[in-house]
């Protein structure tokens, strides 16, 4: 297998409780309570591992509460690169609704969490430098923290893709808008994600699919845009697919969007046919929604979502013209 290697700017301790309705303003009995160390990046990480991959973890760590991600690293084996930054990482809760249907909702609090300085975020990118040739490919994933902006990671990008051109991007608002032009081999938004990225006029699939094309004749290989129980849509030079997973009972969506994407990269990697990729990352994306935590612990029961996952070819060619709304 490869070797991976996932950067969690601003990672978080997810608590996640479960109730059976969420009423604004009214007083809730907590069902179940499970706590997490987490980020996007992290979230990733697990899933690849799972998948076989020898993995390397950094970002920023707060260095009062690090004591939960370091018990997590080691367990799974990963090489820990993380920065260590004064103060604490960031602990977000996550509400989850376990309805009847079995269709529950889920409402996030999310924290701004720990300031990075110039000289630790020096400090990372020179890092991250250092360790990106030895690895196959690289997942970029989450928010920023606060005191690193999007030039700050456009910057990193610049000094990274000479030393490996695999870097793929998970992230949203502005720091998203401004990778796009960045020729990158992968980019993984949600639909809304790249609405905003964008500032298109509508919600309208025929707009985000179009624009979504422009970015890969601008220069991004693979543009990954997840859309929920809708589906996972594809493009890239040599063509577009759509995947469609099967129906399953939805238990959270937490770490839905970063297993898909590790699904991704891991076949991408691999270098699967198309449809097999395609069908892969839905397969993993569905997989995370059916449990409350992260990762793919049961990988023959990821083969068997697998196996329903739809995929079709779609037209990649974009049919009309878009401009980014002021």
């Amino acid at each position: 297998m490869a070797r991976m290697l996932t950067i969690t700017l601003n990672p978080a301790i997810d608590m996640t409780m479960t109730v059976d309705t969420l009423v604004p303003g009214d007083v809730h009995r907590v069902r179940d309570v499970a706590t997490h160390a987490a980020g996007k990046g992290i979230n990733v990480a697990q899933a690849l591992g799972d998948l076989g991959h020898t993995v390397t973890v950094s970002g920023f760590l707060g260095q009062n509460n690090a004591a939960m991600f370091e018990q997590l690293f080691a367990r799974r084996g990963w090489q820990d690169a993380f920065i260590r930054v004064p103060g604490e990482t960031r602990c977000n809760v996550k509400v989850v609704e376990r309805p009847a249907s079995g269709t529950g909702r889920n409402t996030d609090l999310n924290s701004p969490g720990f300031e990075v300085d110039a000289m630790q975020a020096t400090q990372l990118a020179d890092a991250v430098c250092a360790l990106a040739p030895d690895h196959d490919a690289i997942v970029i994933a989450g928010s920023l923290p606060r005191g690193i902006d999007a030039a700050w990671l456009i910057g990193l990008l610049a000094r990274l893709k000479p030393l490996n051109p695999h870097v793929a991007i998970d992230t949203s608002g502005a720091a998203l808008a401004a990778v796009l032009a960045t020729g990158l081999w992968l980019i993984k938004p949600n639909v809304e994600e790249l609405v905003a990225a964008l500032r298109l006029p509508t919600h309208d699939r025929a707009a985000w699919h179009t624009a979504a094309m422009r970015l890969v004749q601008d220069g991004v290989a693979n543009v990954v845009v997840s859309d929920g129980a809708a589906g996972v849509t594809w493009l890239t030079a040599a063509g577009g697919w759509h995947a469609v997973p099967p129906a399953v009972d939805v238990q959270s969506t937490v770490g839905a969007g970063d297993t898909l994407l590790a699904g991704m990269v891991h076949a991408l990697t691999q270098q699967r046919p198309p449809e097999d990729t395609l069908r892969l990352a839905a397969a993993c994306g569905t997989y995370a929604v059916t449990q409350v935590g992260f990762g793919l612990p049961d990988v023959p029961a990821l083969h068997r979502i697998e196996q329903h996952v739809v995929v079709s070819a779609i037209d990649s060619t974009p049919s009309t013209t878009w401009t980014r709304q002021p």
